[in-house]
């Protein structure tokens, strides 16, 4: 028996939120690019990332799951983990190592998708490490990105988000090191899809005629 699959439905709140966040990526790069508002920029990202913890608790409490919001919640979630630092990185506030380390790391978890795709797996669990870091990343760059203004307590502020930072990225690569352990057991024990099979929980095509 097939896994049941979320209600195809599309006017949801977490999708509003989700959508709203989406939108607010291209705010974000406008806003500390070519405004330099980088008062607006910490706004943003503070909004963001509250309303990424909220969605997945509406959708859970409110049963507004949806198969829209499995797609477009981590999407977006995925393009805040690359713009942000990216968009941080070409305003001279985080170094571009920091970056390329997350950027590559990101880059290796997509170059998988395919191997996991012929067994009939769209994706890996998430670990809590993995969770973790990503909270920690997330949270550290608004701090950071406060820790720009001449004051002390934006000096102290700024510690802070790099030692969120710092954690983060250690949590990252920690969880990509189990995502591999994971991987391989994934290519030993499960054989490749026969060709035309349907992976669990997609939908298969519906006769109409």
């Amino acid at each position: 028996m097939e896994p049941a699959l979320p209600p195809d439905r599309v006017l949801t709140v977490p999708n509003a939120l989700s959508a709203i966040r989406l939108v607010l990526i291209a705010v974000f790069v406008y806003a500390l690019l070519f405004a330099h508002a980088n008062g607006w920029a910490v706004g943003i990202l503070m909004f963001s990332g509250a309303s990424d913890w909220a969605d997945g608790k509406i959708a859970r409490l409110l049963d507004q799951s949806s198969r829209l919001g499995t797609l477009l919640d981590p999407a977006v979630d995925r393009l805040y983990m690359i713009c942000v630092p990216v968009v941080m990185a070409l305003s001279g506030i985080v170094p571009w190592w920091f970056v390329g380390i997350l950027l590559a790391r990101d880059g290796l978890l997509a170059a998988t998708l395919p191997l996991l795709w012929s067994r009939g797996l769209k994706a890996l669990p998430v670990t809590y490490i993995g969770k973790a870091a990503t909270f920690a990343l997330m949270s550290g760059f608004p701090l950071v990105l406060l820790g720009t203004w001449d004051a002390l307590w934006s000096r102290v502020v700024g510690a802070c988000g790099w030692a969120f930072l710092i954690w983060g990225m250690y949590g990252y690569l920690w969880a990509f090191a189990q995502y591999v352990v994971q991987m391989t057991l994934v290519i030993r024990r499960m054989p490749r899809l026969k060709h035309g099979a349907h992976p669990p929980g997609t939908p298969r095509a519906v006769d109409r005629g």
